[in-house]
């Protein structure tokens, strides 16, 4: 086309520029359901965090898993300790019996910073096709009351004892399996007890495979790990750092006890990470009934949501009322339970790191708090049990529980807590 005005030109460069846009003054609002979060422009070059193909995630499958290395050898290892420990004998299957499946369960077992510890592929019978009372009578695991494990980090922080931990390999091998098992071959390859002496104290505190050791020497530690060690493969972690979920770090002034890690896995895999933070778990005067509203659309999902609440209660006092409120409400939970459950989520986003301080300045002296609220449950009537127990100034024990039966009066309900309160702190006194 041919310029015919002679007072304007245009160059190639400058006709391929766009103009400059006009940018709009309106204000722009985010919609009403994403006020509670987060929202932030995500580049479409981010790589998942799910994705991985180096092996670090767990599979699902022996096929997934055979794939790498990693994998291969913790299978192998579990099927040498299997042999080691004469777990079975490959025999023919009589006619009058019936196998069971197996399958493996494949975990990634992580270190306080996140990063890889070891893979665990665990070969197992599938014994749920088992019938109680048939097939087997009992099951049983030592495992050591929560209580006890605080108990023992503060006399251990008080008397300045050693603390490590071990973990004993295969565990379950150890059992005496009275029943006669027949299982399919697997897929092919490509207590607390204390011991006293004249000079020295240890005490072992067992959680099914994990045990904690404190003692004022290091050499006894020493000579029972050897001494375990020969009756069991043990596994030596060292010095006390994570157990059972619970990290813990140690300075001159005393313990540190918190479940940091736990609780950005939890905001993590219930997709609150992005959450707007609160100041407190549960609004004062909510008072949550049975059938506050329509029923809530996945009652499985508030389950375990509920479940993973209660193992975050080992070391948070403030979300224990809450936690107990919303746990009433497992059968038929309803929207503005799960709303209340959600919110306690936000809470933890603004909390991630509290933890409980074992002083190495506190008395061996037992004190304890109880309190009653009378008539709080709308639906059955009933009061609600609260307590909380120190050794010196070290937190140790703590509940908040709806009571068995009705009390009559408020006074009636404090003495039930009272008598709650009573039975715990004889029970530690024992133990101490």
């Amino acid at each position: 086309m041919t310029n015919l005005d002679p007072n304007i030109s245009m160059t190639h460069d400058q006709s391929n520029n766009s103009p400059n846009r006009r940018k709009s003054s309106r204000v722009r609002q985010k919609p009403s359901f994403l006020q509670d979060y987060y929202c932030s422009n995500v580049s479409s070059n981010a790589t998942p965090l799910t994705s991985s193909n180096d092996g670090s995630k767990e599979p699902k499958s022996y096929k997934q898993a055979a794939k790498f290395p990693k994998w291969q050898k913790a299978m192998k290892n579990e099927l040498e300790a299997l042999e080691i420990n004469k777990t079975w004998n490959l025999v023919t299957l009589p006619k009058t019996k019936q196998t069971l499946g197996c399958k493996r369960v494949f975990r990634v077992k992580y270190k306080v910073d996140g990063s890889i510890e070891r893979h665990k592929a665990r070969l197992v019978a599938k014994c749920y096709n088992q019938q109680e009372g048939l097939d087997f009578f009992d099951t049983f695991s030592p495992v050591a009351k929560v209580t006890s494990i605080r108990l023992l980090l503060v006399v251990a922080a008080i008397k300045n004892w050693h603390l490590h931990q071990l973990d004993v390999n295969n565990a379950f091998l150890h059992g005496d399996l009275q029943e006669e098992v027949y299982m399919e071959l697997p897929p092919r390859m490509p207590n607390a007890e204390n011991k006293k002496s004249t000079t020295s104290f240890i005490a072992l505190l067992v959680y099914v495979d994990d045990v904690l050791l404190a003692s004022d020497s290091l050499q006894e530690i020493q000579l029972l790990k050897e001494f375990l060690h020969d009756q069991f493969t043990i596994k030596d972690l060292g010095p006390l750092k994570y157990f059972l979920g619970l990290e813990m770090s140690r300075s001159k002034a005393g313990i540190f006890l918190c479940q940091r890690k736990y609780t950005l896995d939890i905001l993590q895999d219930t997709g609150t990470i992005g959450a707007k933070p609160i100041a407190f778990p549960m609004e004062t005067n909510l008072k949550l009934t049975a059938t506050d509203s329509i029923l809530y659309e996945d009652p499985s999902a508030y389950r375990r949501l509920i479940g993973i609440l209660l193992y975050l209660t080992l070391t948070r006092l403030d979300l224990a009322y809450s936690v107990q409120v919303v746990s009433q409400f497992l059968a038929k939970p309803t929207v503005s339970h799960h709303q209340a459950a959600v919110r306690v989520l936000r809470y933890l986003k603004a909390t991630p790191g509290q933890r409980l301080f074992f002083s190495t300045s506190s008395e061996l002296q037992l004190k304890a708090f109880s309190d009653s609220d009378w008539a709080e449950c709308i639906d059955t009537r009933r009061s609600v049990t609260g307590f909380a127990v120190f050794l010196g100034n070290s937190l140790i024990s703590w509940k908040s529980k709806k009571q068995v039966t009705i009390s009559r009066s408020s006074a009636e309900a404090e003495y039930r807590a009272l008598a709650a309160t009573t039975c715990e702190v004889q029970w530690l006194a024992y133990a101490l």
